[in-house]
């Protein structure tokens, strides 16, 4: 089992930064692939970017060039999320995938853009 906490969340205005942190305990050893996801009210949830075991980063089209995705040593993991949008605002999930092919999702933090 692996448990996943969330934060860094906030709101910014367009073209500002935010950093977001996921802490990953529990058998951590067993995480291959970590991610970030995100879901905005009245959309489908949607792959953000991911990391592989290798640390190997795959983005979508929407955040290259702005969004970065890394982790440490202790599998905890960030999104550094520059030139914020508008359509950026939704809640955050991190995951990971165990070699098992399981996946574990954290609570979700929330990034608001302001107008």
């Amino acid at each position: 089992q692996v448990q996943l906490v969330e934060s860094g969340g906030g709101l910014v205005q367009p073209g500002e930064s935010l950093r977001l942190s996921c802490s990953a305990s529990g058998s951590i050893i067993s995480i291959e692939t970590m991610a970030w996801h995100r879901q905005a009210p009245g959309k489908q949830r949607e792959l953000v970017a991911l990391i592989t075991g290798g640390g190997r980063p795959n983005y979508a089209d929407s955040v290259k060039g702005r969004f970065t995705i890394s982790k440490d040593a202790e599998n905890t993991l960030y999104l550094q999320m520059n030139s914020l949008k508008p359509e950026d605002a939704a809640v955050y999930y991190c995951t990971a995938t165990d070699w098992g092919n399981n996946v574990y999702w954290g609570q979700g933090t929330q990034v608001t853009l302001s107008s």
